[in-house]
């Protein structure tokens, strides 16, 4: 009998979890996968692109080519490029034969441009960072200590449990105050329940994330709404007219009225434009996506933590409107699913628990304890 009772210790010292290594706090993510994913896009492209624009302008100097007479030098056709450039008017004429002119200083800018998008794109995460994450740092540090420690309290209460029942002289005695000291919830530890109840009424995280989503939602539609403003105004035009009758060439006889001009840059900026905008319309889908997650409960990850006696929010129906702080912490929960040791521990219970024959017999993590611990063998029958 001795040996039975040594077996049962070790399987439930065993069960136990270990005291965590290393401190929590450094390896929560406080990102979803998918805002990860979309920082990274959102920021990291135009930045890249803007590199490659700039990396050009620098290896191949002069951005346009103007077509000088012949009768101008060298220094006089760089003057050309010069002014022209400085300029970026387009001289031409209407049907009717007026003068017009048209600006194209976009372009000139259009580089510097994509750097302040991505500062834009940044902004939702930095709101997220320094106004949401402190407190979802603390939110999660807390349930998921809990949540451990929640079942390391189960294994404890069956290990002691199983002294009681050993030194008991009536069985059916310790049996009796077993069924009543469940039926008065003696076995539930209600400070991790009551938390999250307390959360599921909060709503400041839900609105930041929201607020963080549809200001991104908002930056994407204006910087393509942007791209769509260039092309149908600037990016098709390669080529102006320009005038350099300025300044000490004002006088000058012999110089044309308009001088062609042609951008030798323009087919970049054409290719850098389209990959942005292609890319940021692809990418509102998936902003829209992380908002509607809000819509419905991670029921999956609740449903393993059922197992806990002071874990039913489900089977008490508190779960109302998904669009809370809880919601949120339970998909940030479930991207550290790996800081939750007891999250494996009983997911492997809650299978066994389908695959048992009596399963009314196994409510609680409790239950399934005593069970793997032989007092099944001593319970009375009803």
């Amino acid at each position: 009998m001795s040996l039975s009772h040594t077996a049962a210790e070790y399987m439930l010292s065993d069960a136990l979890l270990p005291d965590p290594g290393g401190s929590r706090a450094k390896g929560l993510r406080l990102e979803l996968p998918s805002d990860r994913l979309l920082k990274f896009v959102t920021v990291g492209l135009p930045l890249f692109l803007v590199s490659l624009a700039f990396a050009r302008e620098f290896s191949t100097g002069s951005q346009i080519s103007c077509f000088s007479p012949t009768n101008f030098t060298g220094k006089q056709s760089t003057y050309v490029d010069t002014v022209c450039w400085d300029s970026l008017i387009h001289h031409g004429f209407d049907a009717e034969g007026h003068a017009i002119t048209k600006s194209l200083w976009a372009l000139k800018v259009f580089p510097y441009s994509l750097l302040v998008v991505a500062v834009l794109m940044y902004l939702p995460y930095l709101l997220w960072r320094y106004v949401a994450a402190p407190a979802l740092h603390c939110d999660l540090l807390f349930i998921i200590d809990e949540l451990d420690k929640s079942y390391n309290r189960s294994v404890r209460l069956v290990q002691h449990m199983r002294k009681v029942q050993q030194g008991s002289a009536e069985p059916e005695r310790f049996w009796e105050e077993y069924e009543r000291a469940r039926r008065e919830r003696y076995f539930e530890f209600p400070l991790l329940e009551r938390y999250l109840t307390c959360k599921q009424h909060a709503h400041s995280l839900v609105f930041i994330y929201i607020l963080r989503n549809l200001l991104l939602l908002l930056f994407l539609a204006a910087t393509c709404l942007y791209l769509v403003f260039l092309h149908l105004n600037i990016f098709f035009q390669d080529e102006f007219s320009c005038s350099i009758k300025t300044g000490l060439l004002q006088a000058e006889p012999h110089i044309p009225e308009l001088i062609p001009c042609k951008l030798v840059f323009f087919s970049v900026f054409q290719l850098i434009s389209l990959s942005v905008g292609s890319v940021y319309v692809l990418l509102m889908p998936v902003v829209i996506y992380n908002a509607l997650q809000l819509c419905q409960w991670d029921k999956g990850l609740l449903s393993v933590y059922e197992m806990l006696p002071a874990f039913d929010l489900l089977s008490r129906k508190m779960l109302t409107c998904p669009v809370n702080d809880l919601n949120i912490i339970l998909l940030f929960l479930r991207a550290n699913i790996s800081k939750l040791t007891s999250f494996s521990r009983l997911n492997a219970v809650s299978a066994l628990k389908e695959a048992t024959a009596n399963k009314e017999d196994i409510d609680t993590v409790i239950d399934f304890m005593t069970l793997l611990a032989g007092l099944e063998t001593t319970k009375p029958k009803p």
